[in-house]
């Protein structure tokens, strides 16, 4: 016997001992025993009368009926048959409420599975993977669709371990209503398969403290955890994660993420520049806008621009108009995959402002504008 036929043949002993060790297997062979016994009492007794059952086909036809329809296509006479009929149409009706409860209960169950996040999403291809929980997560969900228009809500796939109650009230809006969910600690590699990482084509983690118990170096250090994770499931996605500290900046570049948020000292830097009372902090605000089409953007420009001066390239963007302003480029725009394979040097994603007209523009870099009402 194969090793193929031998696993079958075990795991059909396994479901016949559990099934048998199940009382409700006993209490529907019970029912089945007393609907096979009342088509024999009809059987014997009503093909001695008038009824219209002349055989077994006739007495199973009309258990049949009873079981399924609960009606009888018969019209027994006597007592046995009508007693035995009346059995039939009540275990019929018995049989039939198991059967719907049983039913309910499995889709109850598959839908209160996918309330929860319990469940295996369906395969998807180019999905956003959003990681991580925190206060005011809806306006964060809001401010991610406005500035990403290409990402519509049914390619969003939340992975999280927030309350359910939480993530349901917030499917309650019809605008995340199409939204997935996967429930589970983001940096575990069997949350990550329900969530189809190997098919995602971006991933943003942010920082999650969980029951807020957690220190800031708990929290970078999961979401360090979760970068190797996921790199190592699918190199070739782009990962941008938040971090609390800066300590463990260089971690998650060795993890090869390609775009790393320190908001701490973003913090900072934007309450040191508020202090010096020159209006820095409503400047940087209008540039880091949550509008796609204003602010700072980055951009691609025609292919022909590569290896052509920087100013070649500003010129190019004069002629467009005022409402967008040349500032610099994005240097190895991309994710660490392809700088690996293309063998390019310097980090992934990194700006250069301003750079010198004769500055020679190198392949995968994008242009940094500032825009307003910008659409290129």
């Amino acid at each position: 016997m194969s090793k193929k036929s031998n696993k079958k043949r075990k795991k059909l002993l396994k479901s016949l001992k559990r099934g048998l060790k199940n009382p409700f297997s006993y209490l529907m062979a019970l029912v089945l025993a007393l609907i096979v016994l009342a088509t024999y009492v009809v059987y014997k007794t009503e093909t001695k009368t008038d009824s219209g059952i002349t055989g077994l086909f006739d007495a199973v036809w009309h258990t049949i009926v009873a079981v399924v329809a609960a009606y009888y296509d018969f019209y027994v006479k006597s007592v046995p048959g009508r007693f035995a009929s009346l059995v039939l149409l009540l275990f019929g009706m018995a049989l039939w409420t198991v059967i719907i409860g049983k039913i309910t209960s499995v889709i109850m169950d598959i839908q209160s599975k996918n309330n929860r996040g319990l469940k295996k999403i369906r395969p998807m291809k180019g999905q956003f993977l959003l990681c991580g929980w925190r206060n005011g997560f809806e306006e964060l969900l809001e401010t991610v669709l406005r500035s990403n228009p290409d990402i519509t809500p049914d390619m969003v796939v939340l992975v999280n371990n927030a309350p359910s109650q939480q993530v349901e009230q917030l499917k309650e809006n019809m605008e995340f209503k199409s939204v997935k969910y996967v429930a589970g600690d983001f940096s575990d590699a069997e949350t990550l398969k329900r969530a189809h990482i190997e098919s995602a084509s971006r991933i943003l983690v942010i920082a999650d403290s969980g029951n807020g118990k957690s220190s800031p170096m708990e929290v970078d250090s999961r979401t360090v955890l979760a970068v190797l994770t996921m790199k190592n499931m699918n190199p070739d996605v782009y990962i941008s994660a938040e971090l609390l500290d800066e300590k463990l900046a260089e971690h998650l570049r060795l993890a090869h993420c390609d775009e790393i948020i320190l908001t701490q000292e973003y913090e900072h830097s934007l309450l040191a520049t508020a202090s010096s009372g020159q209006g820095y902090s409503n400047v940087i605000k209008s540039l880091i806008s949550d509008d796609s089409d204003t602010g700072i953007i980055v951009s691609g420009f025609p292919a022909n621009y590569i290896g052509k001066q920087y100013q070649e390239l500003e010129a190019y963007y004069s002629k467009k108009g005022e409402s967008q302003i040349l500032v610099g480029l994005l240097l190895n725009a991309g994710n660490y995959q392809q700088m690996k394979k293309d063998k390019l040097e310097g980090s992934c994603n990194e700006p250069l402002l301003t750079p010198a007209a004769s500055y020679v523009i190198p392949k995968y870099a994008k242009s940094i504008l500032v825009c307003t009402n910008c659409k290129s």
